[in-house]
């Protein structure tokens, strides 16, 4: 058994289609969690999740992206990664009331994102203060439900990585669970977040070598297997085994034959811990 920690088959992507993708998903094994990017993909990644007694779940959330309306273009890393965002304030209740039904197990995406800056530092302080504030509202959401996030961060783990020791003091130092989705800091972060808590999310990306970053499968092979979850980010990050094809879950299974790789171990050993590291943080 596998677990796709977090996929988008709310997505429009899936549209056409959801329903033999999941029935694939299932037939192979393979659970999967829908995240929710605002809320209208969070009620849609609920709504789905009620269609299936067991093995999908829902995340509901606000991504930092949808704070703003733009065009975001990723092709250099995903051609699939064009599209626009629609700007989208954070309503506690609406997000509380959606948050309610048994089929939600996570908070997010949620998080900080830096890629787009505003050219005037006034704009970029206003940018990353009102994410901040939105990362925080939704951290509260969770803390008040006891439920996991999982934390979206792109060019800002600095920022992240202090926001999270400033509420987690608030708290009186109780721990946060959740998961770094799609993780791309260095090592150093790596180490900041294994001291707070935090699992580690790996998908398609750990297969690019990219200019300037670090290199994510060394970092792998130093990270505990205990603090691994593995996901696709479907439809986006395809593992190169089928590129220029729509991501979807059941092509975890090459992440997890990667991570066995770099690890050193089996197949199954990877699948095993990373399903029981899935199933105690999300409570499935």
């Amino acid at each position: 058994m596998l677990i796709d920690s977090h996929a988008h088959l709310n997505f429009s992507a899936f549209k056409d289609d959801v329903g033999k993708v999941i029935k694939r998903t299932l037939d192979n094994n393979i659970w999967v969690i829908n995240v929710g990017s605002q809320y209208s993909t969070s009620k849609r990644a609920v709504e789905i999740a009620q269609e299936y007694e067991k093995g999908v779940y829902a995340a509901i959330g606000l991504h930092p992206m949808h704070l703003e309306e733009r065009k975001v273009d990723h092709s250099e890393v995903d051609s699939q990664a064009v599209f626009k965002t629609r700007a989208e304030e954070f309503d506690y209740e609406k997000y509380r009331e959606l948050a309610q039904n048994p089929k939600v197990v996570a908070i997010g995406e949620i998080g900080l994102d830096y890629y787009y800056k505003p050219k005037t530092k006034k704009k970029l302080e206003e940018f990353k203060e009102k994410q901040k504030e939105t990362f925080l509202k939704q951290l509260n959401l969770a803390q008040e439900l006891n439920l996991p996030v999982i934390l979206h961060c792109r060019m800002a783990h600095g920022d992240l990585i202090e926001t999270l020791n400033v509420i987690m003091k608030q708290l009186n130092n109780e721990t946060i669970n959740g998961v770094i989705h799609c993780f791309t800091g260095d090592e150093a972060q790596a180490n900041k977040y294994l001291e707070l808590g935090f699992y580690f999310g790996f998908n398609g990306l750990i297969f690019k070598k990219i200019e300037g970053a670090p290199d994510w499968q060394e970092i792998i092979k130093k990270l505990p297997l205990k603090k691994i979850l593995i996901e696709t980010d479907a439809p986006y990050l395809t593992p190169p085994q089928k590129e220029g094809q729509r991501n979807e879950p059941i092509y975890v299974k090459y992440v997890a034959q990667k991570i066995a790789e770099l690890k050193n171990t089996t197949l199954e050993e990877v699948a095993k811990i990373t399903t029981q590291n899935a199933r105690e943080l999300f409570k499935i």
